[in-house]
């Protein structure tokens, strides 16, 4: 079997892929596509940084195959991450895919012997977080992109 494919886990019928060559990667990417250039008119120049590529790692729920859900993670110190572009494709919000995402993303955070994960939350979005398990860090806002966001963070065991 290919070693790729070793990183999948089944559940249900959503397949959970911790992508580390560039093919899969490009699950993640097509997912953001979707999700935020297409449904926030955010630019691909916008959406694509410079902690895309192989110093990240990115976590993507397939359906069938089909890259539905995304999230990246990067190293901010030897403790801690920052986690973040958690996408769910439109039509496959409210299946709590969005929790499966960011709790898969913690576990491989926690198996590379990370203690702290951070996130720039959207304002709208601090209540899923929260119910995570995640806190503000401050109270202020902070401008990511076209998006005002609160910093957060969570303590892994």
């Amino acid at each position: 079997m290919n070693e790729a494919y070793k990183a999948y886990e089944e559940h249900g019928k959503i397949k959970v892929l911790r992508a580390e060559e560039e093919w899969q990667r490009a699950g993640a990417y097509s997912v953001r596509i979707q999700g935020m250039n297409r449904q926030y008119h955010i630019s691909l120049r916008e959406e694509f940084d410079a902690h895309d590529g192989d110093a990240s790692r990115y976590i993507v729920l397939l359906d069938d195959e089909y890259p539905v859900a995304s999230c990246r993670f990067y190293r901010l110190s030897d403790s801690r991450v920052m986690l973040g572009r958690v996408v769910v494709l439109p039509e496959y919000q409210g299946r709590g895919l969005g929790a499966r995402l960011v709790t898969e993303a913690e576990k491989w955070i926690s198996d590379l012997g990370f203690h702290t994960v951070e996130i720039e939350s959207r304002t709208e979005a601090t209540g899923f977080y929260e119910r995570l398990g995640y806190a503000a860090i401050d109270n202020q806002l902070v401008q990511s992109g076209t998006f005002e966001c609160v910093r957060m963070e969570k303590k892994l065991d």
